[in-house]
């Protein structure tokens, strides 16, 4: 259909179709009175308007609010079922995929662990394909997919940079490749990025336009978020800190090569077990540690630096809160480098590392970074504890997928 010019009943027909729909989505369901009083629409025009989009399959009829004196009134909700999407989170170790509907609801996923020699193509499809079944869907069915990986793919050459360690994904026609494999459109985006998108729609960013999310688990990395956009970098790199020189470890040459840097050999997981044993922390029993969700697949180097930190966080004091310093002091040598450049709003802490040190941690790494840095962002602990990659994916395809269901001009 043409598209609508401005100031055409079509246009105002849109945009009031528009602000509807986002309050179904925001508030749940709402009677027809309601709706026209946070629109500022008449009741006419508001019946017309849920007549409009309950035709279009967008709203649907729920009940009505029979907890009211006087007549009840119906109630209208976001039709779940108008569009669907899928979310996957690809680590060395396995592919997670999930199904949520346009409410946001995730309704199924399933996981696939790597075996030797697979191929990114048949990891993703049977992944997928595993959710979409359990969902009670096809394949097709899905608008829109985003799949988040380590390191991020090259805009310019389509290849993964920053990722050597995920074996089967770096073919120069991976993306083609996918591309032919999936019918619906395909989004990719890095893993930490995500992360930043759950907090920041779900979590502990809302409503914050400047902030970096801090991550430390299989790898150390940031999310940068300025305006309230991700800045992604040239090459997508934007945010691997882990390549950051930093004091007290030599300069490492040829990082792609190796893929690390000096921050990751200060503050990342592998060196934790070491630190820990020269202040003199046991490591713990092998039922220690700290949960952090179904996804629990880490690799043992993350395991080991979880248990210790979940140790050391329950019982902060003497060897344990050594090691709590020396591991804030090794956190906040990077980040006063990334608070000094962006001079965020708050710093996010994420990633199962950081997460396991919970309270103790966090209250250290902020007098730290106080000393360290020029200004004092606060530092928040993430909120979304769950998979948050994953959501983050999840919520970059419906915040697409949305966009053009909503746009009833089309």
């Amino acid at each position: 259909m043409p598209a609508a010019t401005p100031g055409t009943p079509s246009l105002l027909r849109a945009m009031n179709d528009r602000a509807a729909l986002e309050l179904l989505l925001t508030h749940g369901p709402l009677s027809r009175t309601r709706i026209g009083h946070l629109t500022g629409l008449s009741k006419p025009t508001a019946s017309q308007l849920l007549a409009r989009l309950e035709a279009a399959g967008l709203v649907l009829a729920t009940g009505t609010d029979g907890g009211r004196p006087g007549p009840s009134a119906q109630l209208y909700s976001l039709n779940p079922r108008a569009a669907y999407v899928g979310g996957l989170d690809v680590t060395p170790g396995r592919v997670l995929a999930a199904v949520a509907d346009l409410t946001g609801t995730v309704i199924a996923s399933h996981e696939v662990p790597y075996t030797e020699g697979a191929q990114a193509v048949d990891q993703v499809t049977e992944a997928l394909g595993g959710a979409v079944k359990a969902a009670g869907l096809h394949r097709s069915d899905l608008h829109r997919v985003v799949i988040a990986t380590p390191g991020a793919f090259d805009p310019q050459t389509g290849r993964l940079r920053y990722a050597s360690h995920l074996p089967g994904w770096h073919s120069p026609t991976l993306l083609d490749d996918l591309a032919a494999a999936l019918p619906m459109p395909v989004e990719y985006e890095n893993d930490v990025n995500l992360a930043a998108v759950a907090e920041q729609r779900l979590g502990a960013a809302r409503g914050h336009e400047d902030f970096v999310l801090l991550w430390n688990e299989e790898g150390l990395g940031a999310a940068l978020v300025l305006g309230g956009r991700l800045h992604r970098g040239w090459t997508g790199g934007a945010g691997e800190v882990g390549f950051l020189p930093v004091p007290g470890r030599p300069l490492v040459r040829q990082v792609t090569r190796a893929n690390s840097g000096g921050y990751q050999d200060l503050a990342g997981v592998e060196g934790l077990p070491r630190l820990a044993a020269e202040l003199g922390v046991a490591a713990p029993g092998p039922a220690a540690g700290t949960p952090h969700g179904p996804d629990t697949a880490h690799s043992p180097e993350v395991a080991a630096a979880v248990a210790l930190l979940g140790q050391a966080a329950a019982a902060p004091e003497g060897a344990h809160l050594s090691f709590l310093q020396a591991y804030a002091t090794a956190l906040a040598t990077g980040l006063a480098s990334l608070v000094a450049v962006l001079d965020p709003e708050i710093v996010v802490l994420s990633g199962a590392a950081i997460s396991a040190g919970g309270e103790p941690l966090r209250a250290l790494l902020e007098a730290e970074l106080a000393e360290l840095a020029p200004s004092r962002p606060r530092l928040v602990p993430g909120e979304v504890r769950e998979r948050p990659v994953l959501h983050g994916a999840l919520e970059s395809a419906l915040a697409a997928t949305r966009d053009e269901v909503f746009d009833t001009s089309r």
